[in-house]
């Protein structure tokens, strides 16, 4: 069984998607630290030509406090970033088609960091067509005082896997050979580039999958996914 281990992030690049679509099971992180330099609840979209970064604002809180319990501001304004993204997109060939489903995960009526982006992620999954089983960390026993490769270790043995997947940024801090000796193979997913059309100006890479679904049909989102990448 391969495994997928990942923080949730809210409408992230489209590489994110792929590394679900490459495994037999998902693990997203709820029980680990939130850091304010992360991409959990920000992302970048198209403005003017260039990249820009949007987010959901949070209310105060310890910087001890875990991805799930973090809540969002009571000052969101929904509406106001549904706008952001209409004044940007209008114009893309895919408009029509993507706003109201972007729509309906954006007015999602949770407070709660980590269950607003989760819903955000199995929304997307499914408009995706990606069925990978997906699988929150607490609800696996392992011990809570592990960090970094050892934690990675003993979840993927918590889950029973037999490959783990990582993106490809992680090759200096997981060992193949630790993985083989749990009897554990070690891939890391790379995105091929993805260039496309946008609005005719140069291309702005590496933002939110909603503006590679804004400018591409669905069913070619979806073989880009599918495809688009190696495992190494």
């Amino acid at each position: 069984m391969k495994l997928g281990i990942m923080q949730p992030y809210f409408l992230p690049y489209i590489g994110y998607f792929q590394l679900l679509a490459s495994v037999d099971h998902f693990i997203l992180y709820d029980n680990i630290k939130y850091t304010k330099k992360g991409w959990i609840n920000r992302n970048r979209m198209l403005l003017n030509g260039a990249d820009a970064t949007f987010s959901l604002p949070l209310k105060k809180g310890s910087d001890s406090l875990n991805i799930v319990q973090r809540e969002l501001a009571p000052e969101f304004d929904r509406r106001k970033l549904l706008n952001q993204f209409m004044g940007t997109y209008r114009k893309a060939p895919q408009f029509e088609l993507v706003f109201p489903a972007f729509e309906r995960i954006v007015n999602y009526e949770e407070n709660n960091l980590f269950w607003y982006v989760y819903n955000s992620i199995v929304k997307l999954c499914d408009y995706l067509n990606i069925k990978t089983e997906i699988t929150i960390s607490s609800e696996l026993t392992v011990d809570r005082k592990l960090k970094g490769q050892d934690k990675v270790l003993a979840l993927c043995e918590a889950a029973g896997a037999t490959t783990y997947v990582n993106p490809v940024g992680g090759t200096e801090l997981y060992s193949k050979t630790s993985f083989r000796e749990r009897n554990i193979e070690l891939q890391f997913i790379k995105t091929t580039p993805i260039e496309y059309m946008q609005f005719g100006a140069a291309f702005v890479p590496w933002l939110s999958i909603i503006d590679v679904l804004m400018f591409n049909p669905l069913e070619v989102v979806r073989e880009r996914i599918a495809t688009d990448y190696e495992l190494i």
